[in-house]
């Protein structure tokens, strides 16, 4: 006969090994659960956009990464990178100077489409950076300051883009600062980067009077009121005093996308516009081969002018499955080509 000492002890430890297994049991049940769950939101490959935030210091990437993390609902506020909050300078370097030095990563989504970005420095000292990043890149966007223009580092790591043949969209930021000009930063993607720009928007007001942009695919205005962070805009007319201007850019764009289709181009030669379809589909194939580079504008630290960035990402850049495998080598075998 045991004594009862005994008898007590087995049956804790009884009770315990029961507890263990019902607690592995919820554990497996809900890390099973998790998987099937996740599988029900498996994205298509088609709707991943890997792209990258690219600029000259100062120009804004990190402001606008920030807003765009915001506004997809990735980041409950808007992370300043002046103030130490920003999401995507982790480091307390980075943190202490306000700038980025190391490229870093983030996920979030829009529009049902999965977009992976990569927020790389802008300092010229930190170039290494950008290559590497632009090394796995599908598409980026390419910042310039309004004022600036096209600036030294952002020739730097265009022609590291070229290198790399990734696709891009531009975004003329900062429109709220004095001095502002869109046109003349559209000139210098001409000059200064030998690029074909398509514009598919113009401002609306710049400077202090600012108030949001013309979408030329459209033929809307899109008005930010500044309230609620820029999170609510409105679709309007466009002004009388931008009709003509808008009519005449959205002509040139009209007329450097057709050169792509034979079909819309023959349409166009009859008198016939092609419709919002037709020209998103032309822009996104122009886009994507590297013949012209999209060009939009906006404010970021104002919250004007990110969601249209937003939705020229998932409409005009690639995805993983429209660009050719990477090439390589084998390291012990230098003559054989890898893909």
């Amino acid at each position: 006969m045991l004594p009862s000492s005994l008898l007590n002890i087995g049956m804790c430890f009884i009770l315990l090994l029961l507890l263990v297994e019902i607690s592995l049991c919820r554990l497996i049940y809900q890390r099973l659960d998790f998987f099937l769950s996740e599988s029900k939101r498996v994205i298509p490959l088609k709707d991943y956009r890997n792209i990258g935030i690219m600029a000259h210091i100062d120009a804004g990437k990190t402001t606008t990464t920030e807003r765009i993390l915001y506004y997809t609902g990735r980041n409950y506020k808007i992370g300043e990178e002046n103030g130490g909050t920003a999401t995507m300078d982790w480091m307390e370097q980075e943190q202490e100077r306000g700038i980025t030095i190391t490229s870093a990563a983030t996920t979030t989504f829009w529009n049902k489409h999965r977009i992976n970005i990569i927020d790389t420095p802008g300092h010229v000292d930190f170039t290494l950076e950008v290559e590497r990043a632009l090394r796995v890149l599908d598409g980026a966007i390419c910042l310039f300051d309004s004022v600036a223009g096209v600036e030294p580092q952002s020739e730097t790591v265009w022609r590291q883009a070229d290198k790399y043949g990734v696709p891009r969209i531009c975004f003329v930021n900062k429109m709220d600062r004095l001095g502002a000009n869109f046109f003349r930063t559209r000139d210098m993607i001409v000059t200064n980067l030998g690029a074909k720009p398509l514009v598919i928007q113009i401002p609306i007001g710049a400077e202090d009077n600012f108030q949001g942009v013309v979408d030329l695919v459209k033929m809307k205005a899109i008005i930010w009121s500044g309230e609620e962070l820029g999170a609510k805009f409105d679709y309007a007319d466009i002004p009388g005093d931008l009709e003509e201007l808008a009519q005449e850019y959205r002509s040139q764009m009209i007329e450097i996308i057709v050169e792509l289709d034979d079909e819309a181009m023959e349409s166009y030669l009859e008198g016939v516009e092609p419709d919002e379809e037709t020209i998103k589909k032309l822009i996104r194939k122009g886009t994507v081969s590297s013949s012209f580079v999209p060009v939009l504008c906006g404010s970021a630290f104002k919250n004007k002018g990110v969601q249209p960035l937003l939705d020229a990402v998932v409409d005009y850049l690639p995805s993983p499955l429209e660009l050719p495998p990477m090439k390589g080598t084998d390291p012990e075998n230098p003559e054989v080509i890898l893909e």
